[in-house]
């Protein structure tokens, strides 16, 4: 089950919002599944519409409005709970009841009679545009006696609830926490934003003459644009396997540079403060086209493996190597020319593609004795084989296809929450060297028969990979590996083997186009939260009449204590997935 908390300021334009069309006409008959004993009376068996949308906001609003407490960050806190499409759908019941376990493990009930209850209510309007059933649960953090519902480190409180309620009410398990990884997801408003700005570029480029400009296109026409923007592939998926096949095929930190500006992408590097010479981060953008701005990633937006301290672990730290990388980051900030072209100018040695065969076949046989427990050195193995095929897809796809989601699914095994400590160890160093052949595939080197050779080995390893993911109960990325990297890869190596076959026979122009077990224990604080709400009865049937809010008047009340302001929690209409 995933979290989503936002906060915002407008109770009654999120509850319009959930009760309403939705952005896509994707939600139906919307409805309550839990709240307060007055609410649920009132509104329970009713499909609620924008009269009574704005009723329930009123109703939860009253503390706030009746004490005039400000609330730093927003009063209205929002979190959409969330299941994948695989799982189905739950009954109301059900709902309401992980709703209300929810708010007790958040903290916002008067579960133990010390606090006044804050207001509060769940909706359900149907499914996501992606087919996930799912509940919004709004809060006003205004207590009933005007002081304020905590909210420090919510979301990190909303994650461990949910880890909580999936084992208690029999839901899929998040395998990604225990694993210690995580993917950056899209924010639905980011994706439109950036889809809307690429949709009336493209329309002002290629318009006719005499088109009506952008703005005065029918509103059903500019949203069948946009909508056809977020069908294209997003640009930071792109620039990830860019930017992993480069630093994986780079043997220092001033090639890897110079790759980047290569392939096409616009690069400038972050320095510290009042200097030029060093370098703590970097950016990079897809080349615009006309009419277009760029759009800029920092290396840790693109994954969680791509920020420059984490790549910097896998190339040589020295003066001179800093020295030069500084000198290369300059001259691309500056957009001029590359200060030292090195080994990515030229085309490799055609005997390096045996000698990355049979270096491959030995890093095979150094992993059967790497342990399950050691995350560090499988991340790093995961990392690189994905930059393997990024940098493959890179010089053979023009669209995207088997090789990129390969690459895809690979890095997700990547991107650990912690970066790595000890050094890289020295076995890994051929995929370094099978990336840097492989994005030179499209050049000839051993054509088919070399590629067909590091493809079997790079297949032997995505499945180590998939071994370790199921063994280690990562049971759905094991998953995305055979059924996107593995299986999809198999059709790759069938049509390079026959292009094999034909080189060796006929020659180069008879060559065609190649190209369950036990969930994990919970944590010490997961299991005491579960405790505890094992041991919290459900509160009585409470009466259908609101308790009454009488502010007092003789400046008696209690400080409501302040909350500490929050960034980047969005507004009151908050992500679907």
């Amino acid at each position: 089950m995933i979290p989503n908390v936002v906060r915002g300021e407008r109770m009654a334009g999120l509850m319009v919002y959930l009760v309403g069309e939705g952005r896509h006409n994707e939600h139906t008959e919307p409805h309550l599944v839990a709240g307060d004993a007055a609410l649920m009376a009132w509104h329970a068996d009713a499909e609620l519409n924008r009269d009574s949308a704005a009723a329930i906001a009123r109703h939860l609003d009253r503390p706030r409005r009746a004490f005039d407490t400000e609330v730093s960050g927003g009063h209205v806190w929002h979190c959409s709970l969330s299941l994948r499409a695989e799982e189905g759908m739950l009954t109301d019941e059900k709902w309401g009841a992980i709703a209300s376990d929810f708010i007790r493990l958040m903290g916002f009930d008067d579960a133990e009679g010390t606090k006044a209850p804050v207001r509060w209510v769940a909706v359900r309007h149907g499914l996501s545009q992606n087919g996930n059933d799912h509940i919004h649960v709004a809060v006003n953090l205004v207590r009933e006696d005007g002081t304020k519902a905590s909210v420090h480190n919510d979301f990190r409180r909303a994650q461990n609830a949910a880890r909580v309620l999936e084992a208690e009410h029999g839901l899929e398990r998040l395998e990604s926490l225990a694993a210690e990884r995580a993917t950056r997801g899209w924010e639905p408003a980011e994706r439109e934003a950036q889809a809307r700005a690429r949709a009336q570029a493209e329309y002002t480029r290629t318009k006719a003459h005499g088109a009506p400009d952008w703005e005065h296109l029918p509103a059903a026409d500019r949203q069948g644009k946009v909508v056809a923007q977020l069908r294209a592939e997003q640009p930071r998926h792109a620039l990830a396997r860019t930017v992993r096949a480069c630093a994986t095929a780079s043997q220092d930190e001033a090639e890897f540079v110079r790759r980047l500006r290569r392939s096409g992408v616009i690069v400038r590097p972050r320095y510290a403060d009042g200097t030029r010479d060093v370098i703590t981060g970097y950016s990079v953008a897809e080349r615009p086209r006309h009419g277009e701005r760029p759009i800029w990633y920092g290396g840790g937006h693109l994954g969680r493996d791509l920020t420059l301290p984490r790549l910097r672990a896998e190339w040589p730290d020295t003066p001179q190597g800093a020295m030069d990388a500084a000198a290369e980051w300059n001259a691309a900030r500056r957009a001029r020319g590359v200060v030292a072209p090195g080994r990515e100018a030229h085309e490799p040695d055609p005997a390096m593609w045996e000698r990355m065969d049979t270096e491959l076949g030995a890093l095979r046989e150094h992993l059967r004795n790497v342990p399950l427990e050691d995350r560090d050195t499988w991340a790093r193995v995961a990392r690189d084989t994905a930059g393997a095929f990024a940098a493959w897809s890179k010089a053979v796809e023009q669209t995207p296809g088997e090789l990129a989601a390969a690459a895809d699914a690979l890095s997700r095994s990547a991107q650990t929450f912690q970066r790595h400590q000890a050094p890289k160890p020295l076995f890994m160093a051929p995929l370094a060297g099978t990336a840097m052949l492989l994005a030179s595939a499209k050049k000839g080197g051993r054509g088919p028969i070399g590629q067909v050779a590091l493809l079997r080995q790079l297949l032997a390893l995505a499945q180590a990979i998939h071994d370790v993911a199921h063994a280690t109960d990562q049971l759905r990325q094991a998953t995305a590996i055979r059924d996107t990297a593995y299986t999809g890869l198999k059709d790759i190596h069938s049509r390079l083997s026959a292009n094999a076959k034909a080189t060796a026979k006929h020659g180069p122009e008879a060559a065609g186009t190649a190209v369950a077990t036990a969930p994990p224990e919970l944590t010490p604080e997961l299991e005491q939260m579960r405790q505890m709400l094992a041991a919290t009865r459900p509160p009585a049937p409470g009466s259908v009449v609101p308790n009454r809010i009488e502010p007092r008047t003789d400046g008696a009340a209690a400080a409501p204590r302040r909350n500490q302001p929050r960034r980047g929690r969005g507004r009151d209409t908050g992500a679907e997935r």
